[in-house]
């Protein structure tokens, strides 16, 4: 009977391996959008070495920028939550997040397909953060191994921005080196009419 049991679990451990090894396997450009080369899900992974529009950097460079003052700092990580409220424009968090001090906190833009009020949103914010001057210098961040930050560089570019620093590190790498950080406050969207 015991021996019955080993070859029948044996059986079915050679099963499963066979129907895992028998799937096709997922390659990283299969998440990317053909049409628009923006990365739709699977966030949380490795990134590439370069990304159009932007230059990397490592954490001493950033740390470099940020001592320097002549870079606007921008987190992309997404927010945990329901997203902000299309009443108010403010954001409905369910977890508190840390970022680089002095940064502008712009949840969802680093999103593959994130829809025209983020696009938007992301535009209009970086219009503000460099007072329309698109040759200002940049600095976009998420997590570390995060496609968000890589999508929102390349969409930085594709508006016009010329002078931008993608730290793929993020927040994790800024934190490994004991830089501070401070609590993070997402900038609201804005919605319906502007008020008179």
């Amino acid at each position: 009977m015991c021996l019955l049991l080993r070859v029948r679990s044996t059986y079915h451990l050679a099963a499963a391996v066979l129907v895992l090894l028998s799937q096709p396997a997922v390659a990283e450009s299969d998440y990317l959008d053909p049409a628009t080369g923006y990365r739709l899900s699977h966030y949380r992974a490795v990134v590439p070495d370069t990304v159009p529009g932007g230059k990397r950097v490592t954490t001493e460079e950033a740390e470099q920028l940020f001592k320097s003052g002549n870079v606007a700092f921008i987190d992309v990580m997404p927010s945990t939550g329901a997203s902000f409220d299309p009443k108010t424009g403010e954001w409905r968090l369910t977890k508190k997040h840390v970022h680089i001090p002095g940064s502008k906190w712009l949840p969802g833009v680093g999103g593959g397909n994130p829809g025209v009020a983020l696009v938007t949103y992301f535009a209009e914010n970086l219009g503000a953060i460099t007072a329309g001057d698109k040759t200002s210098a940049i600095l976009i961040y998420c997590q570390s191994d995060c496609w968000m930050a890589w999508n929102a560089v390349k969409r930085a570019a594709s508006f016009g921005y010329t002078n931008i620093y993608w730290y793929p590190d993020g927040v994790n790498g800024w934190t490994d080196w004991d830089n501070p950080t401070a609590p993070a406050e997402p900038v609201p969207v804005t919605v319906g009419a502007p008020s008179q």
